[in-house]
């Protein structure tokens, strides 16, 4: 079929695994299964009436292991499903390329490609990576990101001298640990204003903004009410357990007038999703094209360096699902030129993340990236505030071409007891 036969179509991917399985005949199985039900047995005038409605195979490609060595016999199956067949929600479409098929052996969901008409439903980031930018009046380098810590338990003067801290040493963005939740030491709307007081204490003294993104919780149908409090109380950002409440959730947040402000996708629960080699969502599906699609300006995800390791190849994926400008990547018989509406989103690489692998992280990602880290701040020998300042020179030094060592032996004390404590990757 022509390019253009599929403009009305979503396309997913998937990777099934069966040593002897008639691949042709499966994907013919998962066409119509997931959609019509039945074809052979109606009726010509019904199958007229009914072929609007029908998914297609659009590619089987079989992969053999090679004769005497290991490996695993699979195939990369492409159904079209007409967007006829579902609302223009993310859950309406997972649940038709992916709902029950997800429970039939050896198969993952590798990615998903969207029609025009499924896209022009979703406005996406709100801010996105420029906004985020312009927000902080930085242009021309990273992002540095730092985590509470050590929350729950704390009651607000302890929280407010944490965040105190991490602002003295020249932060972008500040957001709370995903654990922590609305309680009595430190209600949601107390906190962000104890935070960002502290947030302009320390502005006074380096110059620099910056952005709280307090921990958006509770019960799904409040979740607009919590976000336009904490708003009130002056936040900034908002991070969010997307996984934990959905896409829509994440959706209709990401579209609310009065929900103004950059939000943060946190993966909590991705776990669950992309890991396994045979069952699934892959990575770059799920925490990156949704997650965009959905509306995050800031995307979270293990990174491949730290403490919760992903493939560097998985990350890369994510990568470009989030900054991808054209929209034949995203999008099913498109123009191959045509610009993405969708603004991009920050990728964020997270976990275990310390100044000596600063040089990683931005050859791996560019400037375009939000170098975040919990206990490289906190655990720094000086302290918090020397801990940020650690990252901001290990960034200096990769934009300046420096090695860390080097940088660090001219005049740069925080970046050495750093490089003394957790070593460099150069």
């Amino acid at each position: 079929m022509s390019s253009t036969t599929y403009q009305s179509y979503c396309v997913a991917t998937y990777r099934a695994y069966d040593d002897k399985a008639d691949f042709q005949k499966k994907a013919l199985g998962i066409a119509v299964g997931l959609t019509v039900g039945s074809w052979t047995d109606l009726p010509e005038a019904r199958k007229a009436e009914m072929e609007k409605h029908l998914g297609r195979v659009v590619d089987v490609t079989v992969h053999e292991p090679d004769v005497g060595q290991p490996g695993e016999r699979y195939a990369d199956i492409q159904i079209a499903y007409p967007d006829a067949n579902f609302s223009r929600d993310i859950p309406a479409l997972l649940v038709t390329v992916f709902g029950k098929l997800s429970m039939d052996g050896k198969i993952k969901l590798i990615d998903l490609s969207f029609s025009d008409a499924f896209l022009a439903a979703f406005p996406g980031p709100r801010f996105g990576l420029q906004g985020v930018r312009d927000l902080l009046g930085v242009q021309n380098r990273p992002l540095l990101m730092s985590i509470f810590k050590s929350v729950i338990g704390h009651d607000l003067p302890a929280l407010r001298e944490q965040f105190y801290q991490q602002a003295l040493g020249g932060v972008d963005l500040i957001k709370d640990d995903e654990i922590l939740f609305e309680n009595p030491l430190t209600p949601i709307e107390r906190r962000v204003e104890v935070c960002m007081e502290a947030a302009a204490q320390a502005e006074r003294e380096t110059g620099q903004k910056l952005l709280y993104a307090a921990n958006l919780t509770g019960p799904t149908f409040s979740l607009v009410d919590q976000a336009k409090r904490a708003i009130g109380a002056g936040a900034n950002a908002l991070l969010f357990n997307v996984l934990a409440y959905g896409f829509d959730a994440l959706s209709e947040l990401s579209r609310h007038p009065e929900v103004n402000v950059p939000i943060m996708a946190h993966p909590s629960l991705a776990g669950a999703f992309y890991p396994s080699t045979y069952h699934g969502i892959s990575a770059n599906v799920l925490l990156g094209k949704l997650m965009r699609l959905a509306g995050a300006d800031l995307v979270l995800f293990p990174s491949p360096y730290g403490s919760v390791v992903m493939p560097l190849a998985e990350n890369m994926a994510i990568k470009d699902a989030l900054l991808t400008r054209q929209a034949a990547d995203y999008s099913f018989g498109a123009v191959q030129e045509q610009p993405l509406s969708l603004a991009t989103s920050f990728p964020v690489p997270s976990a275990g993340i310390h100044p000596g692998l600063v040089p990683w992280i931005l050859r791996d990602f560019g400037h375009d990236v939000v170098v975040n880290a919990g206990g490289g701040v906190h655990g720094h020998p000086k302290g918090a505030a020397a801990g940020g300042r650690a990252f901001r020179q290990a960034i200096d030094a990769c934009l300046a071409g420096a090695p860390l060592r080097a940088y660090a032996a001219e005049g740069h004390p925080e970046l050495q007891a750093a490089i003394d404590a957790w070593g460099t990757r150069e």
